[in-house]
């Protein structure tokens, strides 16, 4: 993936960080929350249900062991966390889409995006074969594309893709190359394109987009059992929260403004792994774990990251910034030798005052179908 495709993954990861703070800030709608400040709960570890979720999704045993040295057969494993990249520096984010659907956020994101009544909601089912708001279970994004995990037995793929050239691969996939496609709409008329991206299907519970065919044939060698013999990026005893997952040092770096540039390169040069997790079951939480070689660097880059806030805090007050203050009300620094923990968080309450009007003009809108 070249660096103009990176750039807008991690224009996604970072718009899925700060989705709700964006929610906020650019709608300029509701009333403007008076509240005292609440208790958090953060994402620190895996929960009861959390580590069942996991166990269940052990469903795929490869039929080529990932070590063939070994005499030990292969255990189930997840195979959404089998697909994800290998090796330190990597980015993979997953956002647990059914759990967010059924959490109090995702209840009112559903509500802003049926905004038009579910007009395009059900053009899409309708074009795709496929409910998001039912089959989609997990989003993942990474450096080398997006992966979707789910139900996907009634998915469209051949209509959708027909054209293009395919062929079948490995167990239970089948890869298709970047080409040009023929939709039919809902209402019968037709609309051609062309797509730069490759798709690979497996099993019909994953669907794999990336740059070539090569890289999503790689993707699926590592579901299978033929990748190499490396953990995932993510573990399994780290699939906790609505999102969780890991980010490259560079990512975490551009994170900040261009007046940072300095507090950007002492991440790049003391940082080294970067763990990810959001809990939206209430409150939305967010937790990074910043993990570095050097001890004392990394205590002194979380103090500085901490006065940053803080400076950001007051700034925002000063200027009247209402949203963006309270935000920083429950960003803090907690240094932990080696690693520091950087956390976030947007009380529920206000962001069900602010969303409120998303409900109003769905029901509006539900009523004038009528």
């Amino acid at each position: 993936m070249g660096n103009r495709g990176r750039r807008r993954v991690w224009l996604v990861v970072a718009a899925m960080l700060f989705v709700v703070a964006a929610l906020l800030m650019f709608t300029g709608q509701g009333e403007e929350p008076v509240m005292e400040t609440p208790r958090v709960e953060f994402p620190r570890r895996m929960r009861a249900p959390e580590r069942e979720r996991a166990e269940r999704r052990r469903t795929h045993v490869p039929a080529v062991p990932m070590d063939a040295g070994t005499p030990e057969p292969a255990r189930p494993r997840d195979p959404l966390l089998a697909a994800l990249p290998r090796g330190e520096g990597k980015t993979a984010v997953v956002i647990e889409a059914n759990a967010l659907r059924h959490s109090p956020i995702g209840e009112l994101l559903l509500d802003c995006l049926m905004r038009d009544g579910g007009k395009r909601l059900d053009e899409f089912r309708k074009l795709s074969g496929v409910d998001p708001l039912q089959d989609l279970d997990r989003l993942v994004i990474t450096d080398e594309g997006l992966l979707l995990s789910g139900n996907f037995g009634s998915a469209k793929f051949q209509e959708l893709m027909g054209e293009r050239v395919s062929m079948d691969y490995g167990e239970g996939a089948r890869v298709y190359e970047p080409g040009d496609m023929t939709v039919t709409r809902p209402d019968g008329t037709t609309a051609r394109g062309r797509s730069e991206a490759a798709v690979a299907t497996w099993n019909n519970q994953l669907l794999v987009m990336g740059s070539s065919p090569d890289e999503v044939k790689a993707v699926v060698d590592r579901v299978e059992g033929r990748g190499p013999n490396e953990p995932p990026a993510i573990s399994e005893g780290s699939t906790y929260g609505e999102m969780y997952g890991v980010l490259s040092v560079e990512h975490l770096a551009r994170l900040l403004p261009p007046d940072q540039a300095a507090l950007a390169q002492r991440i790049r040069d003391v940082a080294q792994h970067v763990e990810l997790h959001v809990d939206a079951s209430g409150d939305v939480a967010m937790v990074a774990d910043v993990r570095g070689k050097n001890g004392e660097e990394v205590t002194d880059l979380g103090k500085t990251l901490g006065a940053a806030l803080s400076v950001a805090r007051i700034k925002a007050q000063a200027e009247g910034q209402k949203d963006l203050a309270q935000l920083l009300d429950f960003a803090r620094v907690q240094p932990d030798g080696a690693s520091f923990k950087l956390e976030l968080a947007v009380p529920l309450d206000a962001i069900q005052q602010r969303l409120a009007f998303c409900k109003e003009e769905r029901s509006t809108a539900e009523a004038a179908q009528h």
